[in-house]
């Protein structure tokens, strides 16, 4: 409701401004018309009254110039009648355009207003979530009178996981601000091969312990970027393929040249993605089915915006195939480096 009525406020402004400058100019043209027409009809009466008596009677002269004189009156009613019908077109014409035109101008911000309240609600959810949980597990620990130290012991770890998971979160939400306020990294010559060996070492130990072979298969291709945050990019994405494959399967991370990019693509066999969910895989806090939420995998839905906003700031694009129990494939083209 509250943009449908900044359209209009909008559609109104843009009218009030379109009509000003008609009924201006329909102004100046009735003039300008008027003296033309009045101009013309003095210089014929004054020939009409120099013509000798013998070549045109009084009582004709008088009926011609009083003839011309109603022939002005008519056309300058004519054409006032004209403008106004002119300026009611433009009126309605305006008035669609300019609404068209106030949608247009307002849609970006109402997207961005939309997705900011998502935002908050997604975020303030995730936020109450771990503190309710403390809140009442200390709650019901106070209320028992038999609570002893080893309970105590038990509570304060599970709190400490729960701050633990807010930590995560907040951090998260930091890193997200960071990208989305525009945040401006030095783009240089980085090893693509180095980053994907350093993001696999990074989660070595996880994928030992589900049994998972990360098998690489990357040149020593060189991008235009920021190494630290490249790694980043990967390990997101790693430790996302990771956590939906299923023991004993493989993870397989190659690379090539295409055209000015060079291109990575980081293959899983895991549960997949509906074709219906991938367009929203990359907005905060999505989760898109029971078989990717954290109930099973753990996050929050941050990391995917994230490593998307990393590549838009090395101006990258991303591309994911997938299908549900047949694996997922992530494509990432990021910059060629050149001297």
């Amino acid at each position: 409701m509250r943009f449908k009525s900044t359209y209009i406020k909008l559609t109104l402004f843009y009218v009030a401004i379109i009509m000003l400058v008609s009924v201006v100019f329909s102004i100046a043209i009735y003039q300008i018309s008027s003296q033309e027409l009045s101009q013309g009809f003095r210089r014929q009466n004054v020939i009409l009254r120099e013509l000798s008596p013998s070549e045109f009677l009084p009582q004709s002269r008088l009926d011609f110039e009083n003839a011309r004189n109603k022939q002005i009156e008519d056309s300058n009613y004519n054409l006032k009648m004209d403008l106004v019908f002119f300026n009611l077109v433009i009126l309605v014409a305006a008035t669609g355009v300019s609404y068209l035109l106030a949608r247009k101008t307002l849609k970006p911000i109402e997207e961005m207003f939309d997705i900011q309240n998502h935002f908050t609600a997604d975020a303030s959810h995730e936020l109450r979530t771990p503190l309710t949980a403390m809140k009442t597990e200390i709650e019901v620990s106070l209320r028992d009178e038999k609570f002893n130290i080893i309970e105590a012991k038990d509570l304060l770890k599970s709190n400490l996981e729960e701050i633990s998971k807010l930590e995560s979160l907040s951090n998260g939400l930091l890193t997200l601000t960071q990208f989305q306020n525009g945040y401006k990294v030095d783009l240089v010559a980085v090893s693509i091969r180095e980053v994907i060996r350093e993001s696999c070492n990074k989660l070595a130990a996880l994928a030992k312990q589900k049994d998972i072979d990360l098998s690489t298969n990357v040149s020593n291709l060189k991008v235009r970027g920021d190494y630290q945050s490249l790694v980043k990019l990967f390990v997101t994405l790693l430790d996302n393929a990771i956590k939906y494959s299923p023991t004993k399967s493989k993870i397989i991370i190659t690379s090539a040249k295409n055209g000015n990019y060079v291109e990575i693509k980081v293959k899983d066999q895991g549960v997949g993605i509906k074709s219906s969910d991938i367009p929203h895989i990359f907005n905060p806090f999505f989760r898109a089915d029971q078989s990717r939420s954290k109930n099973t995998a753990g996050g929050y839905g941050l990391g995917l915006s994230i490593a998307k906003k990393i590549i838009q700031t090395h101006e990258g694009k991303i591309e994911v195939t997938s299908k549900p129990d047949q694996g997922t494939t992530f494509s990432i083209k990021l910059p060629k480096f050149t001297k």
